[in-house]
């Protein structure tokens, strides 16, 4: 097994074997508590395009942000901890940020797609040691998808050293990362947008036992992010 990193938008969009799209801060978590709470989400790169979507299905719902912020309209942020006991059982759920779904959309050379975050690297790293692809790409999104950020390029270490068959202490990672500049909103008191139980949440190492896959093309040419027990 081949284990590569890329960064942003681009990089996703050359990225090939099993692609897994990483967003720490906020998406790639938000998607699992948003999977765990029942939804059938839906990851959209435009915001007009999702709430296009919206409008033309009333009964979806709709999680978006940009620049950490909800959009108007939406009826989430990019907030796991507003998400984690949401109704959502049974219900679709639109999901649009400035990075983390523009990787998971733009991803198209890929041979599979998954999420990836802390809450779910271990299950992450079983489904790639099961597969076994020939070649796995680590995509690190990055602050809005332009710059490096400390959360996604630990998530992506972590991987590849237990994709490695290493096993590196953790114990420190949450100390690590609560000085990354993308952590500050989480404890900034005016930023309602992103409570500190969101940076808990996305700490929540291996909490999940599941990836989150990208499915094929439905009628309208959507994709859902299908859960894969491991």
């Amino acid at each position: 097994m081949q284990v590569e990193t890329a960064d942003f938008v681009e990089g996703a969009a050359a990225a090939t074997g099993s692609v897994v799209v990483i967003d720490v801060f906020r998406a790639g978590t938000t998607a699992c508590y948003a999977s765990a709470a029942g939804a059938r989400l839906i990851p959209v790169g435009a915001v007009e395009e999702a709430l296009a979507l919206r409008a033309r299905h009333p009964g979806w719902l709709l999680a978006a942000e940009r620049g950490a912020r909800p959009v108007p309209g939406a009826d989430f942020g990019n907030s796991p901890a507003l998400i984690e006991h949401a109704p959502l059982a049974g219900r679709t759920l639109l999901h649009s940020t400035h990075a983390g779904t523009q990787g998971l959309v733009g991803a198209r050379r890929a041979e599979e797609v998954l999420t990836g975050s802390l809450a779910n690297a271990a299950a992450i790293v079983r489904y790639l040691r099961r597969r076994a692809p020939a070649r796995v790409t680590l995509v690190r999104m990055g602050h809005e998808a332009r710059e490096r950020c400390p959360e996604d390029d630990a998530c992506a270490e972590l991987l590849a050293a237990r994709l490695a068959g290493r096993d590196p202490p953790t114990a420190a990672l949450a100390t690590r990362l609560r000085d990354a500049p993308g952590a500050a909103k989480f404890f900034d008191p005016a930023a309602d947008y992103a409570p500190q139980r969101d940076f808990e949440l996305c700490l929540a190492l291996d909490r999940f036992d599941f990836v989150l896959r990208l499915g094929p093309p439905d009628a309208e040419g959507l994709r859902s992010l299908e859960p894969v027990a491991t």
